[in-house]
C-alpha cells in the first residue's frame, strides 16, 4: 500500500482557494507496480463511486486491471484527508490537495479540467465552472476591476507516511 499525495503548484492572479468542485472527476496516467507500464489513457474516477474490489474484500473509487501484465490494481481518495484548496498566500508553490491510497498502481501525472472554483481576493467573487484544460484561465473581476487568472499549473506526487 502506498499513500501518495497530489500537489499542484499555479501562479494565482487576483484569486485565491482554487478548489475542484465536490463531484469532480479526476484524471490520471497510472503505472502498474508489478510490470511498470504506464498506460496511455487518462484514467478518471471520483470521490462519490466506489466499486468492489476483484481480488478481496473492500471498495475503492478505482479498480482495474493492468493492461500489459493482467495484474490488479486499486486507487481510492484516503478518507481521512479532506480535499484541500490551493491558497493564494503559497502562490508558486506546492500545495498538497489531495492525498490517495494506491495497491498495485501508482498515479503519475494529474490533468486538471473542466469543474474548479475560485475566489477573488479582494472582492470575495467567487468563480465557477473554471476549465483548466488548456493549463490556464483568465477572466474578470468585476467588483475589484482588476483581472483574475490562473497560470503555470504544475503537478506533482509524493510518497506520504
Amino acid at each position: 500500500m502506498v499513500k501518495l499525495g497530489l500537489y499542484i503548484k499555479a501562479d494565482l492572479e487576483n484569486v485565491t482557494d482554487l478548489a475542484p468542485v465536490e463531484d469532480y472527476e479526476w484524471y490520471f496516467k497510472v503505472e502498474c507496480t508489478s510490470c511498470h507500464e504506464v498506460d496511455d489513457t487518462w484514467i478518471t474516477f471520483n470521490q462519490q463511486e466506489s466499486y468492489d474490489m476483484n481480488t478481496s474484500r473492500g471498495t475503492a473509487n478505482l479498480v482495474m486491471r493492468c493492461k500489459f501484465c493482467k495484474r490488479d490494481g486499486t486507487a481510492q481518495f484516503e478518507p481521512s484527508f479532506k480535499i484541500r484548496k490551493y491558497d493564494v498566500e503559497k502562490n508558486g508553490k506546492f500545495q498538497q490537495i489531495a492525498q490517495f491510497d494506491c495497491r498495485g498502481l501508482e498515479l503519475v501525472d494529474f490533468q486538471p479540467r473542466e469543474s474548479w472554483t475560485c475566489k477573488g481576493t479582494e472582492s470575495g467573487t467567487v468563480f465557477e465552472d473554471i476549465d483548466l484544460c488548456d493549463g490556464e484561465w483568465a477572466e474578470y473581476d468585476e467588483k475589484s476591476g482588476e483581472p483574475v487568472g490562473i497560470s503555470n499549473i504544475a503537478v506533482e506526487f509524493k510518497k506520504e507516511k
